[in-house]
């Protein structure tokens, strides 16, 4: 069996690169309104880390398939507007019970069928609903730091045209450099932290029904939807068949493993898989599996050093955040916007769903996302069932 080639290294470290630098601030923001210490944030990037990379290592090596796992960014969004509701180890108690969902449905081939027969629409529409607070917050700061705002969107939009495969990390570069500056104004970074070895934090999770039905529901929907289902898809476009049961059986029982610690959802990536299963990795696709080993072995490096880049994105200003976060974002949520609105006939309950999620709302301890699913598919039922001939 020939080694690993410089090629198998290149896509993995890109695609981890890719994911990381894109999502990795949203990550911390949400540990940070979880309630977590700094301590705990890095606790939560060590076991996201670990849990990414043992997952595409031992998947990888077992199926002979390139399997590259990832966090849920669309799920971070949806914390984002939702996890201060809730207690820490609620919330924890929550990414358990979406495990256990998503373990569920890896046993029952009937019910992730299921779970995929939500209209495209109405899961693309939750989906939007949840990340346009987030995306409108690039403009929240213009008043305070007008020039700041003008040289991110300067660079997007260059950069959408003229580099944009290394455009987050451009921008994440550019978050890091104006950070620092602004840091010369008040204070600099704890090195000490810097240095730091990260260590695992134990927090016992808590159950609620709120949490559960608010938290942990809407995570495992949104991971099922935007994540799982779509990396199936791109395994089976590449000519990859693997029996996904016990992949996704797997991944479903790291996230509860490690969900005390802050591994909050681990699933099959998409996008970022897709650059390890191209031509372009190896020419002997059964080979390209090595590709998604070298992913896993990043994911390790890099949750060794998440006392570092705790340390640099803690210090990041709001407006900085904002920008990243994003801009970041928006590229999910011109997708969500475009599905969301293709099929007339569920552009009504589709707009409902979000309008409804995106108001941010919080009635009965169910979080606006939770009434925006129901009431989207309430209505596309009353819709489906009066167009019916009786």
């Amino acid at each position: 069996m020939n080694g690993f080639s410089l090629r198998h290294i290149s896509a993995g470290v890109t695609a981890v690169t890719v994911g990381y630098s894109s999502a990795v601030v949203i990550v911390i923001d949400v540990a940070k309104r979880a309630g977590a210490s700094d301590a705990m944030v890095v606790s939560w990037l060590l076991a996201l880390g670990v849990g990414m990379g043992v997952t595409c290592i031992a998947f990888s090596w077992l199926t002979k398939v390139p399997i590259v796992t990832a966090w849920s960014t669309p799920g971070a969004a949806f914390l984002l507007t939702t996890v201060e509701q809730f207690l820490y180890s609620d919330a924890l108690g929550a990414f358990i019970v979406c495990a256990f969902l998503s373990l569920l449905t890896a046993q029952s081939r009937l019910l992730l069928r299921q779970i995929s027969r939500i209209p495209l629409a109405i899961s693309s529409a939750l989906l939007a609903g949840i990340l346009l607070p987030l995306c409108l917050a690039i403009f929240s700061d213009v008043n305070e730091f007008p020039y700041i705002v003008a040289l991110f969107l300067a660079v997007y939009i260059a950069g959408s045209r003229l580099f944009p495969q290394y455009l987050m990390l451009v921008l994440l570069t550019l978050s890091l450099i104006v950070t620092i500056f602004m840091q010369e104004q008040t204070n600099y970074l704890d090195f000490s932290f810097v240095l730091t070895l990260p260590s695992p934090i134990w927090v016992t999770p808590s159950f609620s029904w709120s949490a559960a039905i608010g938290l942990g529901v809407p995570l495992f929907i949104i991971t099922t939807l935007s994540q799982n289902l779509p990396g199936i898809a791109i395994h089976h476009i590449h000519d990859y068949f693997p029996d996904h049961k016990p992949i996704l059986s797997g991944i479903a029982i790291v996230q509860g493993i490690l969900a005390p610690f802050g591994g909050f959802t681990f699933n099959l990536a998409a996008i970022t898989a897709a650059i390890c299963m191209g031509s372009e990795v190896d020419n002997d696709k059964q080979q390209r599996y090595k590709a998604a080993i070298a992913a896993g072995i990043t994911y390790l490096i890099v949750g060794l050093c998440a006392s570092a880049i705790v340390a640099l994105f803690v210090s990041m200003p709001k407006v900085i955040i904002h920008l990243l976060a994003g801009l970041a974002l928006l590229a999910t949520l011109q997708g969500a916007f475009s599905k969301s609105m293709e099929t007339p006939s569920h552009r009504a309950p589709a707009l409902l769903t979000l309008l409804c999620t995106s108001s941010g709302f919080s009635f009965l301890s169910l979080p606006s996302a939770v009434w925006g699913l129901g009431i989207g598919l309430g209505l596309l039922l009353v819709q489906t069932r009066r167009l019916k001939p009786s």
